[in-house]
């Protein structure tokens, strides 16, 4: 048959599924040889042919002629054996061994005798072997066709006239064999016959048929058996000649020696190639009279040949996450011996995840034992090995490289549990804060880690408007610059994440801590800051050194060392009279007040933080060491050197309306006051009543350390026409402390509207 003929559709008589016979890897194993006759479309499930099949190649002379097949499926494994039946085709013509036939019969030879002749071969069987011969007509001789014991068919010359050598010394006659087949074919050779004088035997073999054993591998020139033959005449007549006629097989296996009869060995013997050989072996005398006995040598089986592993499937690169049991190959094994030689046992090492599984005859599939992990173990290096039977045994290994396929079942994991990162305040938006790093075991795509921030809010902004990670170095910047004022600290989530498919991923928390940076001055609460208000404190003339005269309030909105203030005198009318707490801003007396001291005293205070570089304010106390007002006619004087501070409308508007205010109910109280008593009226040129709205705040020291006691009373005397005004003061609770009511707070321009000068006043008496 052609190439590519189909025998039969396999699929639909065993019932297999077309659609999966190329997903199940579907193929045609041939038993026992590696020439692969047949094979299988995939898409219709036909047995096609391969590769020519020759009969006779395969199967010789016998007469059932049986290609075993093997149909291997997958997933899961199937066996299927196919037992292919080869029908002969009269593809092979009768052959003679040799082209001319010699003999020599002698004239006396009487009417009857017979003549052997050689047989004519043909590689077919059955009807396609030789049916007859046939003789070219002739005036001397006829043919005899006999049939031997098997079905071979031989023929004879037979003499059917006196041969005269004087008429005729030589003559040829045309021997033709033919075939069953059809069409019919055929061979032929030519018989030359020389007529001699008389020749009355001919030779004669000891045995018709010859046996011998003979072991497989047997050395060269290996005597196997030695044929003899007689012949009863003398002389010349009974010199005797031995020939191999035909060999089935290889004819070049063994030779003999045309003397002796000796049948040596003459070239390789396997077992596996031919397992006995058939010799026609005639004898001949000198003058060409001849017999034929027949030589059969059975090769014995020699373990020589070891096994053979043929990897047939192997699933590679297989999945890190295959349960145990897996099938990822097939391993099919094979032994050309025969018996116990060709019994085979297949293993492999123990220090990996796989075994050995039998399965059907000499296959075997190669499963998992273990859970895989390609992280641990990427590659396996598998030897596989098979022993035979045989004595000694003989062994095979072959080695099965297996890759484990990567699956994304790692999630990338943070190198640590979490992180922090500092930051000073005022930073440059773009600036590093720190650098977070995630370790993902699994391979390429699988172990690309991607960072990325998480969705949240920091003090009701979204958290990306203040930090940004890098996607692949996972390096977190800082997307503004940071006030230690507003925040001190914020965290954020950060995602690693893999390029699996699903992807995992982990977060980690990053603690983002801001550290303070001196960059806030200290601020003065009281007194007001220079050029805002004017502030004046009373200090009586009978002060004891150590008294508390006022004190400064000032704040830092920076934290630590750099919120940590101190007080410092940096300028003063008399150094050596007040003093200043360093970090209560307490302003005291320093010693004694004496009458040479002047009256008017200012003070500019610095207050300083601790920072690096220190950071300060500065203010300016105005002192007044008098026990009434009236000692200080020019107070309006007591401006700012400078004076250059401004007022904005609305607080000048708001101070005159407060003023008016007071000034009328003061006004209208003591009109009142008046009326009852029925004196008569006065006129007050000037008369001034001081509204407590000037008086500073009164101050209360919980802690009986700090700055000036809450709660004083006083009698004013004004005196109509008068152009001073006594006040008298009470004394004191405390004569260390100065008297929260003795403070005035009034801008310059005030106090010289309130003390201005007039012609009378009126006596007024507030209690």
């Amino acid at each position: 048959m052609k190439q590519g003929s189909v025998i039969g559709n396999i699929a639909k008589d065993l019932g297999l599924d077309v659609s999966r016979l190329s997903a199940r890897n579907a193929r045609i194993d041939t038993e026992g040889n590696n020439k692969r006759y047949c094979d299988i479309n995939l898409s219709k499930g036909d047995l096609i042919v391969a590769e020519r099949i020759d009969r006779e190649a395969l199967c010789g002379k016998k007469v059932s002629c049986v290609l075993k097949l093997e149909l291997v499926l997958e997933n899961p494994l199937e066996l299927h054996r196919i037992s292919l039946r080869v029908q002969d085709v009269n593809d092979n013509a009768p052959v003679f061994k040799n082209e001319i036939i010699k003999m020599e019969i002698r004239e006396s030879t009487v009417k009857g005798a017979r003549f052997s002749l050689d047989e004519a071969h043909d590689a077919d069987i059955g009807e396609n072997d030789i049916k007859g011969y046939t003789l070219q007509r002739n005036d001397n001789f006829v043919l005899n066709v006999d049939i031997k014991s098997g079905g071979r068919k031989y023929c004879e010359l037979v003499l059917e006239k006196e041969l005269d050598r004087e008429h005729e010394e030589n003559m040829n006659l045309i021997l033709t064999a033919l075939d069953g087949g059809s069409p019919q074919r055929s061979g032929t050779v030519v018989i030359h016959v020389t007529v001699l004088d008389a020749n009355d035997n001919a030779p004669v073999f000891s045995q018709t048929v010859y046996k011998a054993s003979l072991p497989e591998n047997s050395p060269l020139d290996t005597v196997v058996v030695t044929v003899t033959a007689t012949d009863a005449d003398e002389g010349v007549n009974s010199e005797v000649r031995y020939e191999l006629n035909h060999v089935s097989g290889n004819s070049n296996v063994f030779s003999l020696d045309p003397k002796t009869g000796e049948v040596k060995v003459n070239g390789p013997i396997d077992y596996e190639e031919e397992s006995s050989y058939e010799i026609r072996i005639s004898a001949k005398d000198g003058l060409g009279l001849a017999s034929y006995s027949t030589l059969i040598i059975d090769i014995t089986d020699v373990n020589d040949n070891a096994p053979v592993i043929y990897l047939k499937s192997l699933t590679n690169p297989i999945p890190e996450n295959v349960p145990p049991g897996t099938q990822v190959g097939i391993i099919n094994v094979q032994d050309r011996d025969s018996e116990n030689n060709r019994q085979v046992r297949c293993s492999i090492q123990q220090n990996v995840p796989f075994k050995l599984v039998p399965s059907i005859k000499n296959y075997y599939s190669l499963v998992t034992t273990g859970q895989l992990d390609r992280e641990l173990v990427s590659d396996y290096n598998i030897t596989v090995t098979a022993t035979d039977e045989g004595s000694p045994p003989l062994s095979s290994s072959k080695s099965v490289q297996l890759s484990v396929a990567d699956v994304n079942d790692n999630p990338p994991v943070f190198e640590e549990q979490s992180y922090s990162a500092y930051v000073t305040e005022n930073n440059k938006p773009g600036s590093t804060l720190c650098s977070v790093t995630a370790r993902d075991p699994d391979w390429r795509q699988n172990g690309t880690v991607i960072y990325s921030l998480l969705p949240g809010e920091v003090n009701g902004a979204p958290v990306s408007s203040f930090v940004s990670v890098n996607g692949d170095t996972g390096v977190i910047h800082a997307v503004r610059s940071f006030d230690y004022e507003q925040f001190r600290s914020f965290k954020v989530q950060v995602m690693a994440r893999d390029n699996g498919s699903p992807p995992l991923s982990s977060n980690v928390t990053v603690s983002v801590s801001i550290t303070d940076v001196n960059d806030n001055s200290p601020q003065i609460l009281y007194p007001a800051p220079e050029g805002n208000s004017f502030m004046t404190e009373l200090v009586p003339k009978a002060a004891h050194g150590g008294s508390l005269v006022s004190k400064v309030i000032a704040v830092d909105a920076d934290s630590g060392q750099n919120a940590w203030l101190s007080y410092h005198i940096v300028k003063s009318t008399d150094p050596g009279l007040f003093t200043i707490g360093l970090h209560s801003g307490e302003i005291r007396t320093q010693r004694d007040i004496s009458e040479s001291d002047s009256m008017k005293q200012n003070l500019i205070v610095s207050v300083k933080d601790n920072g690096q570089p220190s950071l300060s304010a500065t203010c300016v106390m105005y002192l007044l060491i008098s026990d009434n007002l009236a000692e200080v006619p020019e107070l309006k004087d007591m401006s700012h050197d400078e004076n250059n501070y401004k007022l904005t409308s609305y607080l000048i508007i708001a101070l005159v309306s407060v003023s008016t205010f007071f000034l009328t109910f003061i006004i209208i109280i003591l009109g009142v006051r008046f009326c009852r008593r029925r004196k008569p009226r006065l006129l007050f040129d000037g008369a001034v009543a001081i509204p407590s709205a000037y008086l500073p705040p009164n101050y209360a020291d919980v802690d009986g350390t700090g700055t000036l006691r809450s709660t004083y009373n006083y009698d004013a005397y004004l005196t109509t026409g008068s152009r001073t005004s006594d006040f008298k003061f009470v004394t004191s609770y405390n004569d260390n402390t100065l008297p929260a009511d003795q403070t005035l707070r009034k801008s310059p321009a005030d106090f010289a509207e309130v003390f201005g000068q007039s012609e009378e006043s009126p006596e007024v008496g507030l209690n």
